[in-house]
């Protein structure tokens, strides 16, 4: 099912849907359209999407798209596959590496405090716990320290691996020290290479420059000032908080089951990915992001320094850059965890935002349909709508299913 909400509170009977026309991506990559000369979302191209993504294995699909007096809500199949309960998109779920942006908003609001530098050395902070000197923290929150990924052999088999953690309480130090076994991608700033490890020492810098811990920081800096009611962390916790999808990991081989992967300390990611919330929270967060509202312009600005990773991505400093084919720009991060995938994008001004999550992971085909509702979003593209879809009134469902060992989308290495 498909709605809308005008305001605060009304519902339209019926979505009226128009496209504007929107000019070819320029050269460089990136536009800064205003959310306000956007073409109106395509809500049958995003649940167009979702079909197609349960049609692939996700048991259930959602997306909630916010603009400036209007919000869109797509939802299809199911939060539980033994219940049989409908997803909704009110419910709370696993956000995996959208967590790293939580993260770097941390540090760069200390950065504002003039408690870190972003160009000084990690262990100045945090002493001998990295063997190069010459790794900084902005090395770190942009993917360009060369720390190696530990969850790259974690999960090489994605359920025995997951299961191996399920209930297993790590520590930051512990997570270190496995990156460190092996040797590094490359030298420090010389390439982007996404490691989970990154975010791992971007958890012991907060704790150690705070002298709180990742929770109290996340709490105080970021979920209590935007009035996140859906967001927590609650590690070493294996539980969600109130309504939830479940969430389901797909075999690395066809046939067997799905594995209900929802009860999991996450203590293999912790800072790097064991934030719950939901959509409407998630676009509450990065539109404030983007509109400048958790840290100075200057810090922005330095998070908004982007590393071209392939034709249609970049990243900053635990940021995200996507350049859509209609020539938009959207700003965010990308999260895959053991049941869940999530895409959280806003525009550049803040203005329009939308999460779009499937409660299934290990599915490369589901991750990749996913993407498509940024397409659809934000650039107002009509696609042919399923058989049965309904737009109008409230709601919405379909189905899920995966898992994934990192944060790796759209052949990201």
């Amino acid at each position: 099912m498909v709605s809308a909400t005008m305001g605060r509170g009304a519902v339209l009977g019926a979505v009226v849907l128009s496209l504007v026309a929107v000019p070819a991506r320029a050269a460089t990559g990136e536009t800064n359209t205003p959310s306000a000369a956007l073409p109106t979302p395509d809500i049958t191209g995003v649940d167009g999407v979702l079909h197609t993504a349960r049609a692939q294995g996700a048991p259930g699909a959602w997306a909630r798209i916010d603009d400036p007096g209007m919000t869109y809500l797509v939802s299809r199949g199911l939060a539980d596959r033994n219940t049989k309960r409908a997803i909704s998109t009110a419910d709370r779920f696993r956000v995996g590496s959208v967590t790293k942006t939580f993260s770097a908003v941390v540090l760069l609001q200390l950065a504002d405090e003039h408690k870190l530098d972003l160009d000084a050395p990690v262990n100045r902070y945090v002493p001998k716990l990295l063997p190069d000197d010459r790794i900084t923290v902005r090395h770190v929150l942009s993917h360009r320290s060369g720390l190696y990924d530990y969850t790259d052999d974690m999960f090489a088999k994605s359920v025995a691996g997951f299961e191996a953690v399920r209930n297993k309480v790590f520590t930051y130090r512990d997570l270190v020290k496995l990156s460190l076994k092996k040797p590094r991608t490359n030298a420090p700033g010389a390439a982007y290479s996404y490691s989970n490890t990154n975010f791992v020492v971007a958890g012991l810098l907060i704790e150690k420059l705070t002298g709180h811990s990742v929770k109290s920081a996340y709490e105080n800096r970021i979920f209590k000032p935007l009035k996140l009611s859906d967001t927590f962390y609650v590690h070493p916790d294996t539980r969600i908080p109130g309504r939830y999808a479940r969430g389901y990991l797909t075999s690395d081989q066809a046939g067997p089951a799905l594995v209900d992967a929802t009860s999991q300390t996450v203590s293999w990611a912790q800072s790097a990915g064991a934030i719950i919330s939901s959509a409407k929270d998630l676009n509450t967060f990065y539109s404030a992001l983007l509109g400048g509202r958790l840290m100075s312009s200057a810090r922005l600005a330095e998070m908004e320094r982007f590393t071209k990773v392939n034709s249609t991505t970049a990243y900053g400093l635990g940021l995200r850059r996507r350049d859509l084919s209609c020539g938009i720009s959207v700003y965010g991060h990308t999260g895959a965890v053991q049941g869940y995938y999530t895409y959280a994008f806003t525009t550049k001004d803040g203005g329009r935002s939308m999460t779009a999550v499937v409660n299934t992971s290990n599915n490369g085909k589901v991750l990749d349909t996913l993407a498509g509702t940024l397409e659809s979003a934000f650039c107002g593209k009509r696609t042919k709508a399923p058989r049965g879809s309904a737009v109008g009134v409230r709601g919405s469902t379909v189905g899920v299913r995966g898992v994934d060992r990192a944060d790796r989308v759209d052949g990201e290495e």
